[in-house]
């Protein structure tokens, strides 16, 4: 058996392993060149590049409901951080820079989190919502991403879920960020709102680009290989022409092969496949 990692041996050195790595991306915040977006507008971008919202209570085998009620809290304070902020060309959105700390001190409550051993309560947990609502609108856009961490295994079976598998992120304060950067020639706005039961959001710009894009996934299907199932699916992005509506681009940005960590019956029985 091998030796254990310092974080793995208890507790409290999994809490000194978590402040080491948050000063260490202070200290890289520091002395990094790269401009990190911070103002704000209540003035709105006239031109929606992409807008899309996202249930913010779903029904989880197996997880508290008080967890998700929470998050909700969590992603009303994340909002107040985030709506309206400005991503001037050259300039970087981070979300952790632009949230801060989501501890108690803030007001943010224990959420649904993802830690080393599975599904856990944690304060700001639920946050990674958000960060897949910003994630979704920038793929959606010729925005570039810097920083983005993919949930490596399906956690969940699907309930009304509107995008391919696979398209969030993970963020955790501060060493686990998420970013884009703003590498067009005009300023680029994010709106982000809590209403009816949904989290929603836009990404804004001055004018309209010269391409939209469109998300699709292929060869969806569960496998069993040995003794475990796994999600698998190609996840595309097609770049399209707005004047003449022509596909001009496919570009393959996600290759699932996720191990399936929820309840096996729960697994819809016709999309198993044997090959």
């Amino acid at each position: 058996m091998g030796r254990k990692l310092f974080c793995d041996i208890s507790p409290t050195t999994h809490k000194i392993s978590m402040k080491k790595e948050i000063m260490v991306r202070h200290f890289k915040n520091i002395v990094s060149k790269e401009k990190i977006a911070k103002t704000h507008s209540k003035e709105e971008l006239p031109n929606i590049v992409k807008s899309h919202s996202s249930i913010l209570i779903r029904k989880l085998v197996g997880v508290d409901l008080k967890l998700q009620e929470n998050k909700v809290t969590n992603i009303m304070l994340a909002c107040q951080k985030i709506n309206g902020i400005i991503i001037h060309p050259g300039e970087t959105f981070s979300f952790w820079s632009t949230v801060g700390q989501a501890g108690e001190k803030q007001g943010y409550k224990e959420g649904l989190v993802i830690g080393r051993k599975g599904l856990a309560a944690g304060y700001g947990g639920g946050l990674c919502q958000m960060a897949n609502m910003i994630h979704w609108l920038v793929l959606n856009s010729p925005l570039e991403v810097t920083e983005l961490h993919h949930h490596s295994d399906a956690l969940f079976p699907d309930e009304r879920r509107r995008v391919p598998f696979g398209t969030g992120t993970s963020v955790c304060y501060n060493n686990i960020d998420y970013r884009f950067k703003n590498n067009t020639d005009q300023d680029v706005q994010i709106l982000v709102w809590c209403e009816n039961g949904e989290l929603c959001g836009e990404l804004r710009s001055e004018r309209e680009y010269p391409y939209r894009y469109k998300l699709v996934e292929e060869n969806h299907h569960f496998r069993k290989e040995g003794d475990q199932y796994f999600r698998i699916s190609q996840v595309y992005r097609i770049v399209i022409d707005r004047l003449t509506n022509k596909e001009i681009a496919k570009e393959l940005i996600l290759d699932n092969h996720s191990g399936v960590l929820y309840d096996y019956s729960l697994i819809p029985k016709d999309q198993i496949r044997d090959d």
